[in-house]
């Protein structure tokens, strides 16, 4: 399994610990500007995005395709754009673009999505034949090398060596097959969220950045496990994005159980709402107040009404 993928959490007992990923990243690249501007390039097979150099003054426009080096082999792209100051690339991650496809690379990728919905039939007739606890989740001919890859799920470590060797028998060329989690398989099938719109790993971006119990609470979200958690089993993606802006927003405001002396009387913050800019006080008194958070200001350390 490549470690480009997520790895999987043991869901045996599933709690909200268990809803939150087990690898953690380093986002060291984020803010990063590469020097120099670099096309937007996608693979719809497995949904994922790449950044490519054009040292060749290649002319390529949005909607184009280009054979390219990718961590399957070489391969078709479709180019989404150019973006003129690259943010938060990891420099080791920008590939070259080989060459603009060809009209025999179009229809050769085209020939091969036919034998890719055959192969899907016959890598599940296989599976059954070795008994193996496998879910295919995508299949896909590389257009500029002979090779097949498989992408499959399973609660378990399956040893497929059997079955691969059944599969090059089959079609006659190099077979790769990648076991990969649950957000994976999300952002490569697709569907929709319980907001309604595409998953954000399939629709915004596939990058799968880690998500924690912690984000949630600072969003004030319900911690009911079925309201947090996406279709996929784990905490929902837009938890992540959103994160940034609360954590921000949150530096400017005053921060819940604080006290503060207002009006003559002794208050307790109990809850603060940064998408409305709105706190609630409750005094000594009995008297509970929402106050409009422009109204806080910062005296060195404490924090008063104005």
């Amino acid at each position: 399994m490549s470690d480009i993928f997520e790895n999987d959490i043991d869901e045996e007992n599933m709690n909200l610990d268990a809803l939150e990923d087990s690898y953690s990243e380093e986002e060291s690249v984020v803010g990063y500007e590469f020097d120099q501007p670099l096309y937007c390039l996608k693979l719809f097979y497995s949904c994922e995005s790449l950044y490519a150099k054009n040292d060749k003054k290649l002319d390529l426009n949005p909607g184009d395709y280009v054979i390219v080096p990718t961590r399957y082999g070489r391969d078709l792209a479709r180019v989404l754009g150019q973006s003129k100051k690259p943010m938060g690339v990891k420099p080791s991650d920008v590939i070259q673009i080989d060459r603009k496809a060809s009209k025999d690379d179009i229809a050769k990728a085209d020939e091969n999505k036919k034998r890719e919905a055959e192969a899907f039939k016959v890598f599940k007739e296989k599976v059954e034949y070795h008994r193996l606890d496998m879910k295919l989740i995508a299949v896909h001919f590389l257009v500029d090398e002979p090779k097949a890859l498989f992408f499959f799920s399973s609660d378990n470590r399956v040893d497929f060596r059997e079955l691969v060797k059944d599969l090059v028998s089959v079609f006659k060329m190099r077979i790769e097959l990648r076991q990969i989690g649950v957000r994976d398989e999300a952002r490569i099938t697709g569907g929709l969220g319980v907001c309604g719109r595409p998953f954000c790993c399939h629709g915004v971006s596939d990058k799968l950045r880690p998500v924690s119990i912690r984000m949630a609470k600072d969003q004030n979200l319900s911690l009911n496990s079925m309201k947090i958690s996406g279709q996929c089993g784990r905490l929902l993606c837009c938890l992540s994005y959103e994160f940034d802006w609360y954590n921000e927003a949150r530096k400017k405001l005053p921060s819940e159980g604080l006290r503060i002396y207002y009006d003559g009387t002794n208050f307790k913050i109990t809850e603060v709402n940064p998408l409305t800019s709105m706190v609630k006080m409750l005094g000594e008194d009995g008297r509970l107040l929402e106050v409009n958070a422009k109204r806080f200001v910062k005296d060195g350390n404490r924090w008063k009404i104005n």
